[in-house]
C-alpha cells in the first residue's frame, strides 16, 4: 500500500472535484456562466470556487453554489463538506468588481 502525504491527498481529491466539476460546468455555460476551482482542502473538505461570467450578476448564485455544485460534489465525493463562492467574499470585502 503507497504511502500518501498530505500534499498526493490534496492532489487527489482535488482531482476528483476537478472530475465532477466538468460534469457541472456544462450547465453553468449553458446560462453563459461558469466555475473556476482555486482549491481543495484534504483536512476539512472545503472546496473553494468562483463563479463567473453570468453568474456574478444572477440572484440564484448561492442557489448554484448550495443546490447546484456542492450538492453534487457531496453526492459523488463524499469528503467534501462545504463548497465556498470567493467571489462572495471579495464581494463583501469590497474588492469584487462588477460590471
Amino acid at each position: 500500500m503507497a504511502d500518501l502525504s498530505v500534499d498526493d491527498s490534496d492532489r487527489k481529491l482535488e482531482t476528483l472535484v476537478k472530475e465532477v466539476i466538468e460534469v457541472i460546468r456544462p450547465a453553468l455555460q449553458a446560462d453563459e456562466g461558469d466555475v473556476v476551482l482555486h482549491g481543495v482542502n484534504e483536512k476539512t473538505g472545503e472546496v473553494t470556487v468562483e463563479l463567473i461570467g453570468a453568474c456574478i450578476t444572477c440572484d440564484s448564485s448561492d442557489q448554484t453554489i448550495k443546490a447546484g455544485i456542492e450538492r453534487v460534489l457531496k453526492e459523488r465525493v463524499p469528503e467534501v463538506t462545504s463548497v465556498l463562492n470567493i467571489g462572495e467574499a471579495s464581494a463583501e470585502e469590497g474588492t469584487a468588481v462588477t460590471l
